[in-house]
This record gives structure tokens, C-alpha cells and sequence, in this order.
């Protein structure tokens, strides 16, 4: 599969987007109606049925059980007889994906086509260990769901105050349902690897660990030696809520007196982990954002620097073409144990990769997991995989990684913050509002008119793609300057809304 699906710009006149020579199925680029005689590729094609913007439209007969193809890929099989014009979706479009052809490392690009970006430095906070951070914030974090409303009211005193004047971008909670009623063991491990990884972020000056004392995660566990910027409460050693929200304002006034000297400088683009993630996709996100986005992560790798690529239960269908780009095959193989592991815990669970799509994914246009994760991991743009890591496990190697995460969007964002992506870009075609507590994160919308609908949520707007007025190539170069704007200080729209979601991932029994 190309990067870019679609070359140059769309031309105007052109109602419906093939997007690979061997597909038998093209993409409507608005609403089309039943009986239209449109032009398509110097012949006529009438439309069977009404076609929503977004979705796909038969642009060849297709006889039962025939497979149905989307980006040059397969993305099942007709469950009936497909005439020439018809309407394609869940009615006639059954998931059955023959088993992939596997290959490593047979598509491993040296990115010479891919050009230096400019700018090619940002203005970032330098941390000891080498890391840069985009944003400079004090995290309150919750050892257990016992304190999540203690560090909810240490944040809270600190709200009406002034930080403009300051080099602290503000004092941050991180409240959560766990930590407690759970067993020791991977679920603990991670719970313990997330909140580690929010408050021993780059963009985390200093942290204050709150807990209720007798919990299974045990603020002890934080306060190894070495974290000289980590301060540890307790609310039956403080004497109880009130005791223990006066001595964590205390504890961050303290550290903030202690770090909020720190001031940005001057420091190479390589420095920036960046995370993507997609939700509430439609038909247009593999088209528009998602291969813009993968031009940008390609841009920013060229330099140096780092693009993470989520959400295991949106590669399946397409993981063929990733483990292809794996920098060995010992790579490619870890990726494919994790979604082994992946396909066992939603067994447990009586589930399947293909409860994935939503029901907004396939009004927007998305049949099944396989189309779906298609547009999605066109994210990963072509540089070569250089590692796969598992949820909010620290991302320490340059490059394209891959990191083990659910499809849903606040979880996914948890597992890519807490593992030290400083910036990220999200991309929604239905039209998604999330953010995160201490990470930039930029919106993109897929489409215009979503863009119009929600324009105080959405940074940049892909939809041109599909309008002819942009190509991926443009959009992806605009959301490389934008993202390094943010990465130096201007605020996201999903940062100016307040939006905090924080939701780390329960693998585990409740006990």
C-alpha cells in the first residue's frame, strides 16, 4: 500500500476517489443520489442505490463471494451479488480476510524521497536525562481510586491562579478508578508503568503521588531513590482529606519554588516523540488526515525524531504491510505476539477484532476492522519500524515504533503519554474533543464539513484534501510546522477547552 493514495490534487469534477488500480470499489466524495448518471474514469456509471459521503460504491460488478478491494487490499467478500454502481456497506460486504501473505523486512524504505522539513529545531524545556519537554507542568497524580478525589482538590487550589507570568504551565491532577481491589501481577505492573510514566515525563517538571495508605499500589513504589522532583503522601498519614489537600498544596507550591526557573531552549526536532492515534474515523480518514499524518511522521523520522503508532486492534487487517517494514524480524514478530495476545484477551471476553468499528465508524463510511485499519495505519507514513513496545512502556529508540494499546481513544492516549510521546496528533472524521492532561494534543479533521461543524475543537482541517484544494503532500508539511508551533508553546484548541482525559488501561480481575 502507498503512502499516498491519492496523487496530486482531487479534481473538482470528480464525484468518486479510487484509490488503487485493482479496486472494485471507489469512495463517494459527497452525497450521491439513486438513479445519478455520474462520470467516472472517461466512461458513465448509474448509481443503484443512494450513497453517503464517505462510503464506498461498487465500481464493478462483484458476483458472491468475490473479494471486495480498498487501497490496492482486501477487505472481504460480497455477501450477495454487487452490481456495478451499487451502494457497498455491512448489507453486502462480509469480514472474512483470507490469511495475509507474511513477509519482514522486505519494504524497508531509507526515506530519500522524503525531503528535510524546516523548522528543524523547537523551543523545548531540557530535562536531566536528556529529554525534552513541550509543556512544563506540576502532576498530582492518585496512587488509587481512594485519593482520585484528593488530587482532584489539590488541583483545584491552584486553579484560579495566574501562571502566565511563569515558566509552570499549571498544577495538573490524575485521578483513576484503579489501584486497589486488584492482584499483583501484570495489571498492577502496568497500572504502576502508566502512572511512573505520566509523572516521569518530559513534559512533567516535578510530581506529588497521593494515595490512601493501604491500597495494593503503594505510593512507596514511586519514591525510589533518584526522584529528587517527587514528593509522597498519604491520607491516613496526613489525618484525612482535608490534612492531606493542605500538605499537597504544600508539597507542589514547594517544588514549583524549585523548578519554575527552568526556562525553553533552543533544541533539535529529533527531541520530539510523537504520538498519533485516530477516533471517530469515517470513510474520508484514510484518504485525508490519516496519509497526511503519515507524511508528517515521515518528515519528522527523516529528522531524527520519533512517530508511535497505536491502537493494535486497528492494525489488524493491515499488519502485513507493517511487519514488511520492520527494521528486522525479530521486530516484525513482536508485533505480530501482540496482537496474538491481543486476539486471547478479547476472547476471554467472548469478543473479536471486528466489534471494531463503531456504530459512528460505520456511518462514516467504514465496513470492518480490515478497511478500518487499513486508513488507520497509514498514520506510520513508510519509515522502517524500529521497534514495538507494550502499553506505556518508555519509548527509547528513534523512528517509527509501534506501541500495544486498545482502539479506544482516552486508553490508547493514557498508554502513548505515559510511554513519553511529548506531542500528539489526532485525527476524527465523526468528530472527536479529547486531550490530555499534561500532552498537546492536535486535532485534524478528515473532512470540511465536520471541520465547520466542530471548528472550535479542530486545529487543522484535512478536508481540503477531498475538496482539491490541498494535496497529502501540503497538508502533511502544514501539520509538521503547526506541530512544531505547539511543540514551542502555542496552545492546541483541546488545551484551551480544558480537555484532561486520562484512563489507564485494566487488564486484570477486579478482586
Amino acid at each position: 500500500m502507498e503512502l499516498v493514495t491519492l496523487q496530486g490534487k482531487v479534481k473538482t469534477d470528480n464525484p468518486l476517489l479510487r484509490l488503487a488500480r485493482r479496486d472494485n470499489v471507489a469512495v463517494a466524495r459527497a452525497n450521491l443520489e439513486a438513479g445519478a448518471v455520474i462520470s467516472f474514469e472517461g466512461g458513465e456509471l448509474r448509481l443503484q442505490a443512494a450513497v453517503p459521503a464517505g462510503h464506498k460504491v461498487a465500481i464493478a460488478d462483484i458476483a458472491e463471494g468475490e473479494t471486495v478491494y480498498k487501497y490496492g487490499e482486501e477487505i472481504g467478500t460480497a455477501r450477495q451479488a454487487i452490481r456495478r454502481g451499487d451502494w457497498v456497506h455491512t448489507h453486502n460486504l462480509k469480514f472474512d480476510v483470507k490469511e495475509r501473505d507474511w513477509a519482514f523486512s522486505t519494504n524497508v524504505s531509507d526515506l530519500h524521497d522524503i525531503p528535510l522539513a524546516e523548522p528543524a529545531t523547537f523551543w523545548g524545556y531540557l530535562r536531566a536525562d536528556g529529554r525534552v519537554g513541550t509543556r512544563n507542568y506540576i502532576a498530582v497524580a492518585g496512587a488509587s481510586n481512594c485519593a482520585a478525589h484528593a488530587v482532584s482538590e489539590i488541583e483545584a487550589a491552584f486553579r484560579a491562579e495566574d501562571f502566565s507570568g511563569s515558566n509552570i504551565d499549571g498544577v495538573v491532577c490524575f485521578p483513576h478508578g484503579d489501584g486497589c481491589g486488584q492482584s499483583e501481577g501484570p495489571d498492577t505492573e502496568q497500572l504502576r508503568r502508566t502512572i511512573d510514566g505520566v509523572m516521569n515525563h518530559p513534559n512533567v517538571a516535578a510530581a506529588v503521588i497521593v494515595g490512601l495508605g493501604c491500597e495494593v499500589n503503594q505510593v512507596s513504589y514511586y519514591l525510589q531513590e533518584g526522584n529528587g522532583n517527587r514528593r509522597g503522601l498519604t491520607l491516613q498519614e496526613s489525618g484525612g482529606t482535608r490534612n492531606v489537600v493542605r500538605d499537597g498544596v504544600k508539597a507542589a507550591r514547594e517544588l514549583m519554588d524549585r523548578v519554575g526557573r527552568l526556562e525553553r531552549v533552543e533544541t533539535p526536532v529529533e527531541k520530539l516523540i510523537l504520538g498519533t492515534n485516530c477516533g471517530g474515523s469515517d470513510g474520508f480518514s484514510g484518504i485525508t488526515a490519516n496519509p497526511a499524518l503519515g507524511y508528517c511522521s515521515d518528515l519528522l523520522v527523516k529528522r531524527g525524531g520519533t512517530s508511535v503508532l497505536a491502537e493494535t486492534t486497528e492494525i489488524y487487517g493491515a499488519e502485513h504491510l507493517l511487519t514488511r517494514r520492520a527494521v528486522s524480524r525479530e521486530i516484525g514478530e513482536k508485533l505480530l505476539r501482540q496482537i496474538e495476545w491481543y486476539k486471547k484477551y478479547v476472547g476471554w471476553f467472548g469478543a473479536s477484532f471486528d466489534d471494531n468499528p463503531s456504530p459512528g465508524n460505520k456511518a462514516g463510511g467504514l465496513t470492518n476492522i480490515a478497511e478500518k485499519s487499513l486508513g488507520a495505519a497509514i498514520k506510520s507514513g513508510t519509515s522502517p519500524m524500529t521497534d514495538v513496545v507494550d502499553f506505556s512502556e518508555r519509548i527509547t529508540k528513534p523512528g517509527f515504533v509501534f506501541m500495544n494499546t486498545p482502539g479506544h481513544d482516552p486508553v490508547s492516549l493514557t498508554g502513548l503519554a505515559a510511554g513519553g510521546a511529548n506531542i500528539m496528533i489526532f485525527t476524527t472524521g465523526r468528530g472527536s474533543a479529547i486531550g490530555f492532561p499534561t500532552v498537546p494534543v492536535i486535532k485534524v479533521a478528515t473532512n470540511s464539513r465536520m471541520a465547520r461543524h466542530m471548528q472550535s475543537n479542530m486545529d487543522l482541517n484535512a478536508g481540503v484534501i477531498a475538496d482539491g484544494e490541498e494535496d497529502i503532500r501540503q497538508v502533511g508539511e502544514r501539520m509538521y510546522r503547526f506541530m512544531v508551533e505547539v511543540a514551542s508553546g502555542c496552545r492546541t484548541f483541546s488545551e484551551q477547552l480544558g480537555h484532561r482525559e486520562f484512563v489507564p488501561w485494566r487488564i486484570g480481575p477486579v478482586m
